[in-house]
């Protein structure tokens, strides 16, 4: 789009290079459309890496200046933790282990992920995996939409908020940079970067960049923390108006062992660690916790004799979470003619992952028979007695075999073996607009966009060694383990394939000499969830019976024995919305802008909740879940000068069939409900001022309140608890209901705020970032977690986590003064300064097992949840060298 100058005549010397606008949207074509600025005489672009773009939405952007500040190979998401609205929980200083993310109250699942507009979130589950983002040195910037999407977003997951980094353009002139880091917890990384320079007569350029990072895990003696990471981007200028072609790779390899995830409770006589019977630390002196590591196998081997597992290498410590990821991304811009825009953006995505774990194998068999019980098979397999039927597979959570598996020549035994739960995605997209320019105060855009993964979903079980390390933390591909039949047992085995087509247009127009803007967008996107299940789905929070595949004939026996449990099969789901965005921007002056926006989000199920919905029958109502919708509101106000950023927004969101899930970390499982209705409203605010270039202030805050609406129906009474008049059962088949109606949302803070003061002294630049977290319900019943029994309930830990301060510091010495350049400096970050302790992630649930509300028990409270403990106060330097 053309830039439109409406200059004082007192300004018209302002540098061009002043009126460059920041990319800040998502794809090509959002940019394009977003590029066009307006000058009545005064350059507001940001105040020392943050600003505040002026348009009808509610957004916020750093930029490198800000993020090259942060700890040396810092996840994205730990760094828009400044922004107000914004909460992420790190699960270690340098951002290699994962972490959990909300914006506004949504939590990541909710909220849209993109990098250069290629969608990042899980095609499967939503999710958004904070260790596999772009290393930090290549991201120019980074925008978050608070409450609303662009137009084009590829997104089946954006109820909530959008959060894009764009790459940088590779430069004009050589260059190179290194950087070597080293820090507490023996870490150590190094990074380069090189840039070529337009290396061809058609200005061509191009740079490579690679990285390597390791340190071991803050809390307990063992796994260490590994990620590689490589790049690459050419960039191919077409003419001297913008045009341009654009193809970039990434190719991220991580290898983590899970740590510091502990049970939330409080109870004095337990001690830390990550077992079922340990508990959370009270202070931070007992943050660190010993697993039983290194350590050798225990089995006892006895021809004969059934034989006990060994518990080497079982501990959730010791499990590896593996993920190779990377994409291809290209980006194109073509002027059809004067006025008229084409932008195209392909991408391919590939991901292999894993959450690691171990499960007990069993050498012999299972008794598939309902009328036998699960305990009567010995070493035969097959229908034994009229009431009897024996068989291999993976049944009831374990893997029964039906040959030796520990070499002693029996079937006899339970062998402690590996089972993840196994991803592989392919998935290709596109993004394309078309914008056309009425004139210079009304333009239009359509937009088509297309993702497609295929989302292969398996658990192939694997073999450990004697110190309880597994020969492969890739089972799925390395030597995966048959039963007796030559079958390769898994614990789920699903075939998804995620499809997106959209179709969306948006208009602009300029009023009242450029002070009014309005814009009308819609989108109307397409879903399709073509799922292939192969195993039996006996319960509604996930658990499965598989037999190999779904022509397996084992499956024929299983259903003829179990006809009210559905079996392998096909379910293709639809879902499909208009989703308009409406916005209004008003700007008195040259300054000051007053906006609104209306927009529309949509969230269909995830494949977990999909898949758990096979155990209704496919043409009842509950095998189809509901997607769930919002409607968003903001209202707000902004200040922008060359020394001040300013922006203030009030905002609502309506939410409708609002997806919970309470997670079993002992069967690790969800289930799902329909929270109904839930209405959240609050406020943000920024101010970021520089009142001169050698000293940078910046605040920001925010407040909300979520109301859900309505209880929530778990169940019905059954004649055991209209016996014992328990929930208040009176008769079988009465509706058993969670007390949420009027509570918050569990997992979001109700406010948050904290500033940044960062000064220039010479040759050396200092900054310390603090921030205050309030503190945020474990269930959406706001009640505490409880132990004990159903006679004598005990709570173990309060109804929501502690409010804490984070606090940051960086410094950096440039190396001017020796006789270097500008670009080589050393760097000091300390994470946690003040080594807070505070839970980290966790997973927010919709009740306890067994609790129902204030008093009201329906048995033994379930298991309590786990919760990370946040990242302890973390030293490491950098020295950068670049030339």
């Amino acid at each position: 789009m053309k830039f439109r100058h409406t200059l004082a005549a007192s300004c018209a010397l302002i540098p061009v290079a002043l009126l460059s606008t920041p990319a800040f949207a998502q794809s090509t074509g959002s940019v394009d459309f977003d590029e066009e600025i307006v000058v009545t005489g005064v350059s507001a672009t940001d105040v020392v890496g943050i600003s505040s773009p002026d348009t009808s939405k509610a957004k916020a952007v750093l930029g490198q200046e800000v993020i090259e500040r942060q700890n040396p190979g810092q996840t994205i998401l730990d760094t828009i933790n400044l922004l107000p609205g914004v909460n992420f929980t790190n699960n270690d200083a340098y951002g290699s282990a994962g972490g959990q993310l909300t914006i506004r109250g949504f939590s990541a699942d909710r909220i849209s992920l993109t990098f250069d507009g290629v969608p990042l979130n899980d095609s499967g589950n939503y999710a958004i995996y904070s260790n596999q983002q772009l290393d930090p040195e290549l991201i120019e910037q980074v925008n978050v939409n608070l409450g609303s999407t662009d137009v084009d977003s590829p997104t089946a997951a954006a109820t909530g908020s959008t959060v894009n980094y764009r790459t940088l353009t590779p430069t004009e002139e050589f260059g190179v940079k290194v950087s070597g880091s080293a820090g507490e917890y023996e870490f150590m990384r190094i990074f380069g970067l090189i840039n070529t320079g337009e290396f061809t007569p058609w200005g061509t350029r191009a740079f490579l960049s690679a990285s390597t990072a390791s340190n071991n895990n803050p809390f307990n003696n063992y796994g260490r923390l590994r990620k590689k990471q490589f790049n690459g981007r050419i960039w191919q200028p077409l003419g001297d108006n913008g045009d341009f072609i654009s193809v970039a790779g990434h190719y991220n390899v991580n290898r983590n062992n899970f740590f510091g995830s502990v049970p939330l409770r409080l109870d004095a006589n337990r001690v830390v660690g990550s077992g079922s019977g340990n508990r959370f630390p009270i202070d931070k002196d007992e943050r660190e916790y010993d697993i039983a590591a290194p350590c050798t196998t225990t089995a006892t081997i006895r021809p004969g004799v059934a034989d006990t597992q060994s518990s080497c290498g079982t501990e959730f410590d010791r499990r590896y979470n593996p993920s190779n990821t990377g994409n291809i991304r290209g980006a194109s811009k073509f002027t059809l003619t004067e006025g008229l825009v084409l932008t195209v953006d392909p991408s391919y995505q590939y991901v292999k992952a894993n959450g690691g774990g171990t499960v007990t194998a069993n050498e012999g068999f299972r008794d598939i028979n309902p009328a036998g019980g699960t305990g009567t098979c010995g070493t035969v397999g097959g229908a034994i007695t009229a009431q009897i039927n024996c068989s291999t597979g993976y049944l009831g959570g374990q893997p029964y075999f039906g040959r030796d598996l520990n070499g002693d020549g029996d079937i006899l035994d339970r062998v402690s073996m590996l089972a993840p739960s196994q991803t592989q995605t392919h998935r290709y997209g596109v993004i394309a607009n078309l914008r056309w320019d009425i004139n210079d105060f009304h333009t239009v855009r359509v937009g088509f966009t297309y993702d497609r993964a295929r989302h292969r979903q398996t658990g192939e079980v694997g073999l450990l060694q004697f110190n309880g390390e597994p020969f492969s933390v890739f089972p799925v591909t390395d030597n995966p383990q048959t039963d007796a039949t030559g079958v390769i047992l898994q614990k789920r085995d699903r075939l998804s394939y995620a499809i997106l087509t959209q179709v969306s247009g948006e208009y602009r127009g300029e009023w009242a000499d450029g002070r009014i803007i309005t814009t009308v967008g819609i989108r109307a996107p397409f879903f399709k969830r073509d799922l292939n299940n192969n195993c039996f789905t006996s319960s509604d929070t996930g658990f499965l019976e598989c037999f190999g595949s779904a022509t397996d004939p084992r499956n024929a026996t299983y259903a003829t024995l179990n006809p009210t449990i559905q079996g392998p099969q096909q379910r293709v789901l639809k879902y499909d919305d208009i989703l308009p965005n409406v916005g209004l921007m008003f700007k008195p002056n040259s300054q000051m802008s007053v906006f609104a926006n209306y927009s529309k989000g949509l969230q269909v199920p995830g494949t977990d909740a999909l898949y758990n919905a096979f155990f209704f029958a496919p043409n009842t109502p509950s095998a189809r879940p509901s997607p769930e919708t919002s409607d968003n509101f903001d209202l707000g106000f902004r200040y922008r000068t060359s020394k001040v950023q300013a922006q203030i927004s009030g905002w609502f969101t309506k939410y409708n069939d609002r997806l919970a899930s309470a997670f079993d970390p002992e069967t690790d499982r969800n289930l799902y409900r329909n929270l109904g209705r839930v209405d959240k409203y609050g406020i943000d605010g920024s101010v970021a001022y520089q009142p001169i270039p050698e000293l940078a202030l910046y605040v920001f805050g925010s407040w909300m309140k979520s109301e859900i609406k309505d209880n929530v129906q778990s169940g019905e009474c059954t004649a055991a608890q209209v016996t014992g008049n328990i929930a208040g059962c009176t008769a079988v088949g009465q509706p058993i209901f969670v007390a949420t109606a009027g509570k918050r949302e569990s997992g979001a803070p109700k406010y948050s705020f904290g500033g940044t003061v960062r000064g220039t002294l010479g040759p050396v630049e200092l900054g310390i970032t603090g921030k205050r977290t309030g503190g945020r319900f474990i269930y959406d019943t706001n009640l505490p977690v409880y132990g004990g029994t159903l006679a004598a309930p005990v709570e173990v830990y309060p109804n929501k986590t502690n409010a804490y301060w984070l606090v940051n510091l960086d410094a950096r010495l440039s190396l001017e003064w020796a006789g270097l350049n500008d670009k080589t400096f050393l760097q000091l970050n300390v994470y946690n300064l003040f080594d807070s302790l505070y839970v980290g992630n966790y997973t927010p649930g919709l009740n306890q097992g067994g609790v129902l509300g204030p008093n009201a028990f329906t048995g033994n409270p379930a298991s309590v949840p786990n919760a990370q403990i946040g990242a302890p106060r973390t030293i490491s330097a950098t020295l950068t060298v670049g030339f």
